[in-house]
């Protein structure tokens, strides 16, 4: 009897587990910062009748609390399925906000914590974001760029070289493994999102655009203090990062309407690659899928347009100029590498594309011009790109540009007295590990597979790249003792244990219309090469993200609050702290 007992207990308490809870907008110990608008939804599992819902935020009833009534919905997407949602809201006062949601059958509880900053310290904030960029990356690059003898580098990268350093966990709320939509996203607006989203909560909702929005520090900045924004980055323009700056879908893919919405925001400077998700539909090279022509409507804006360089470096350098778009390729721009030394890649097609530097001492010019400050965010987008396809060397030579850019920065700060906020990290990792070098040196030993060239401990030594030039470049990646980077994430692909010195690496193709990958045949006959059984399903064309933490340094103004153990959401505290964002600074 008492085991009959227990056991109608556990049914009991499985069926009333298996209901659905609310789901409640923004979730459960989301950190807001005081006066930020946000949106403000509950989802129902069921239909409920709404003189039933009860929502209360500390105790009284919701609309009091954010001093109007949200819109209740029924049936929402026409299903059996309830929601309520407020567009717009903020909340002034910092403090613990306990949200409790019932619908007469269900209960859900949420808490927030509403913090406040103290007076501003920063006249400008710049985030530089290296996407992708793992510690591998940063000691190549050193190595590369400065040097090594007898196990000590001939000098250090300006994005290590700085006061204070955290490790940064980058986990998005749907998953420990995080995109770059969502981690770009954290550091833009401070609160956690799933894969794909931007500037949202992903909701259960049909549309990509309608989903609880969260505001943006650029939105912030500008709104409050009257601050100029810049966005700068080598891939497209409306790829992940640079779009979570403003962009607010859960669909990272949404080019046209991400153009639509950098329109709307018109920030003073943008800067990248993308240009056909802004040409209309009847333009050759275009992939928007109406006929706006949003390069046209820039410049009827008042911005000045680049498309190469020498425009970039003609428009920045006019007094009047105070908005500037700069177009640069129609998808991704190229890498150092191929830019400055092989001339592979899109290069042949748009040959005169700037450097990550110049297009950074561009935005400078222009966004100096504020009297009220800036916020820049500058990406070295193609570290990523580079990454998942298992091209180590145009990687490395992409963070060498990254720390050129930094560099210039901090000495620009540095002329101005130092009222400069500069912050460089990644926004997730890759797990891309150095494990030694590759003795290449065929005239040896000429009969040794390449497999084992690979030096380990001792056996590594040290690469023998030519001397950097002045820019940190070494002339040549095919020297006879290189270095060893190898991916921990791989697809089935032909592993040849060198740089690839016509395009970017392509390890594998599309199998067939089922969506699979296979090893690319390209490399197949490349001597020495091997086929390496991957470790990912064949879904996976290429290397993925890893979870572990990113390195964040960081120079100037409200720098100090960065030490130890952060989390992603804890970077966009660390800006609004130094701009003192919060309502009534």
């Amino acid at each position: 009897m008492v085991k009959r007992s227990a056991l109608a207990s556990l049914i009991v308490l499985c069926w009333t587990s298996s209901l659905q809870a609310q789901t409640v907008y923004p979730i459960d110990r989301a950190e807001i910062l005081a006066g930020a608008k946000f949106d403000f939804k509950v989802e129902l599992p069921g239909l409920v009748d709404p003189a039933k819902l009860k929502v209360t935020v500390n105790g009284a009833d919701y609309a009091a609390a954010f001093g109007r009534s949200g819109s209740f919905i029924e049936r929402e997407d026409g299903k059996q399925q309830s929601a309520l949602i407020l567009r717009d809201v903020t909340l002034t006062k910092p403090g613990s906000i306990v949200v409790d949601v019932s619908d007469g059958t269900r209960q859900r509880s949420v808490t927030w914590n509403v913090y406040d900053t103290g007076p501003r310290k920063a006249k400008n904030v710049i985030l530089f974001i290296g996407d992708g960029m793992s510690p591998a990356h940063r000691v190549a690059a050193r190595i590369l760029s400065k040097g090594i003898s007898e196990g000590k580098s001939r000098g250090k990268l300006a994005i290590d070289d700085m006061p204070h350093m955290a490790l940064v966990a980058t986990a998005g709320s749907d998953s420990i493994i995080t995109d770059s939509a969502n981690s770009a996203s954290a550091y833009a607006t401070g609160h956690k999102s799933a894969v794909n989203a931007l500037g949202v909560y992903a909701d259960r909702s049909a549309s990509p655009l309608d989903d609880p929005k969260v505001e943006t520090i650029t939105s912030l900045a500008k709104r409050q203090l009257g601050m100029a924004i810049g966005i700068v980055t080598n891939t497209e323009i409306e790829d992940a990062t640079p779009a979570a700056m403003v962009a607010h879908t859960r669909r990272r893919a949404a080019y046209d309407e991400i153009v639509e919405q950098f329109f709307a925001a018109k920030p003073d400077v943008l800067l990248g690659g993308g240009s056909a998700n802004f040409l209309p539909k009847s333009a050759i090279g275009s992939k928007r899928k109406d006929e706006t022509d949003y390069i046209a409507k820039f410049r009827d804006a008042g911005y000045q347009v680049a498309t190469t360089a020498s425009e970039l470096s003609t428009s920045a350098a006019k007094q009047d100029t105070s908005k500037l778009l700069g177009l640069f390729a129609t998808g991704n721009m190229d890498g150092v590498l191929d830019r400055k030394f092989l001339k592979g890649g899109g290069v042949k097609k748009f040959p005169e594309q700037p450097d990550l530097t110049e297009q950074v001492q561009a935005a400078l010019n222009i966004l100096a011009k504020n009297e009220g400050g800036f916020f820049l965010m500058v990406e070295s987008g193609l570290i990523d790109k580079y990454a998942h396809v298992l091209d180590m060397e145009r990687a490395v030579y992409d963070t060498i540009m990254l720390d050129n850019a930094v560099h210039h920065t901090r000495e620009w700060a540095r002329a101005r007295g130092g009222d400069t906020l500069i912050l460089v990290l990644a926004d997730h990792n890759h797990p891309n590990s150095l494990v030694g070098t590759i003795n290449d040196d065929m005239g040896t030993t000429p009969n040794v597979p390449l497999r084992e060239r690979v030096g380990v401990y001792e056996q590594a030594g040290f690469p023998n790249y030519p001397a950097p030039d002045a820019e940190g470049y070494p002339s040549r990646v095919d020297v006879s003792r290189r270095l060893a980077i190898f991916s921990a994430s791989l697809p089935d692909h032909y592993e040849t244990f060198r740089p690839k010195l016509d395009n970017p690496n392509e390890p594998t193709v599309k199998a067939g219309d089922d969506g699979t990958y296979k090893a690319n045949d390209k490399y197949k006959e490349v001597p020495g090469a091997v086929l390496r059984p991957g470790n990912l399903s064949a879904l996976v064309g290429a290397s993925v993200h890893s979870g572990e933490d990113v390195i964040l340094t960081a120079t100037g103004p409200g720098s100090e609050r960065v030490h130890g153990s952060m989390d992603n959401t804890e970077v966009f505290r660390v800006m609004v702290d130094a701009l003192g964002l919060a309502a009534g600074q």
